[in-house]
């Protein structure tokens, strides 16, 4: 069986590294119809002060952005790209899939330690055991 895309796909991506990669990774799966939307998810802190402005955030989503495109561009129909915020990564991911009919998120893991999953929830173990619209885990690809 061979997996495409051929409708809506939600891609969170964190930094323009993974961006990248992740859209490259992607590429592959898409079909002239595909829509795919690049998120950058800002996390509030909740009450607490910002790591960073907002303006810096982003700036930086936009870096992210304009890396995640190249990989996508002769592949996908349309990609589009939207800064979300949220004080919860996985829950704003899925809220933003649903509002959007997302047929599907698609991520690559991130290679972390065990002690950086500890201390972070990890992001892509969340992906799927909370699921609310259908996951796919990338492979990841090699350079």
């Amino acid at each position: 069986m061979t997996l495409s895309f051929d409708g809506t796909v939600l891609v969170p991506v964190a930094d323009p590294d993974d961006g990248e990669e992740t859209a490259t990774a992607l590429a592959p799966y898409l079909a002239p119809s595909s829509t795919v939307l690049v998120v950058n998810v800002i996390e509030k802190a909740g009450g607490a002060p910002d790591k960073a402005s907002v303006e810096q955030r982003e700036e930086y989503a936009r870096e992210i952005f304009e890396r995640a495109r190249k990989p996508l561009e002769e592949r996908a129909g349309t990609v589009e790209t939207a800064i979300l915020f949220g004080t919860d990564v996985v829950e704003t991911i899925f809220e933003a899939a649903i509002e959007r009919n997302a047929d599907a998120v698609a991520f690559e893991p991130r290679e972390e330690n065990r002690f950086v999953e500890l201390l972070t929830g990890n992001v892509a173990r969340r992906l799927v055991k909370e699921a609310s619209v259908p996951v796919v885990a990338l492979p990841r690809v090699d350079d």
